[in-house]
């Protein structure tokens, strides 16, 4: 079987062309196995490209721990990148992943641009932190010197406690510095820290607009790569979300199932 290696941020994605359908979706241990990084190909998930009426095409996501997933925001990005390589796109892409309909744009500059879908609520933990539905569920929570935080510790003490622990949530440590939004993220699934992730970039963007900032055009520094998040608000809602940053091919193999 042929597979692409692409990465977006650092979070990187095995992905296959499966226009023909022929990739045995429920199996589960598979998709574990080549996700594995010592025993597989490695990956922080993978995705298959379907083709679908309606739309260009249809992204079906699962995490590394071989189960289907939630949206993942980067890996979006990445598959509409890998459209374009397959001519099944040009450079705008319409098409549907498990959270609903999205756009993405491959940009002049080889970027993809991503809509995401809309923010309609948001819960209010405590001062500093907040839970939202970007597409995969987030908890933000706000932190200073992010840098040495103690991420896996503190991750897994909100992602495994009793509210979340049966269907988890992907946490996000920010901290806001020289004008842009520090972000490091413990990630359901993976149950580790990724480089990124892109509905938590997300995520901590419109928490920031929540919590005051003025400017609706927000640069992310994930520790795999910058972001940019653009959005508007209307009358509490988060609408018109776009979430632009790299999508890189990285390489291509065969293996044998």
């Amino acid at each position: 079987m042929e597979f692409f290696k692409y990465e977006g941020a650092g979070n990187d994605f095995i992905i296959i062309d499966d226009r023909d359908k022929s990739f045995p979706e429920s199996d589960f241990n598979l998709v574990k196995r080549l996700c594995d990084r010592h025993f597989g190909i490695g990956a922080d998930g993978l995705m298959l490209l379907q083709l679908l009426d309606g739309y260009d095409f249809k992204m079906i996501y699962y995490n590394s721990d071989g189960n289907f997933s939630s949206m993942c925001g980067n890996g979006g990005r990445c598959i509409v990148q890998f459209a374009k390589s397959l001519g099944v796109i040009d450079n705008h892409a319409h098409f549907l992943a498990v959270d609903g309909p999205h756009l993405g744009d491959v940009m002049p500059d080889g970027s993809v641009a991503l809509k995401m879908i809309d923010v309609n609520s948001i819960e209010v933990i405590d001062d500093d932190s907040l839970l939202l539905d970007t597409g995969s569920p987030h908890y933000v929570k706000k932190v200073k010197d992010i840098e040495s935080l103690d991420l896996i510790s503190e991750g897994r003490k909100i992602r495994y406690n009793d509210r979340f622990k049966n269907d988890g949530v992907n946490v996000n440590f920010v901290e806001e510095k020289d004008g842009a939004l520090l972000i490091r993220t413990y990630e359901r699934g993976v149950e580790n820290e990724t480089l990124a992730c892109g509905t938590g970039v997300t995520a901590a963007a419109v928490a920031m607009v929540y919590w005051g900032r003025r400017s609706r055009s927000i640069d992310v520094k994930a520790v795999g790569g910058d972001l940019n998040v653009r959005l508007e608000k209307a009358q509490g809602s988060f609408q018109n979300i776009w979430k632009t940053g790299a999508a890189t091919f990285v390489f291509k193999g065969e293996v044998v199932l």
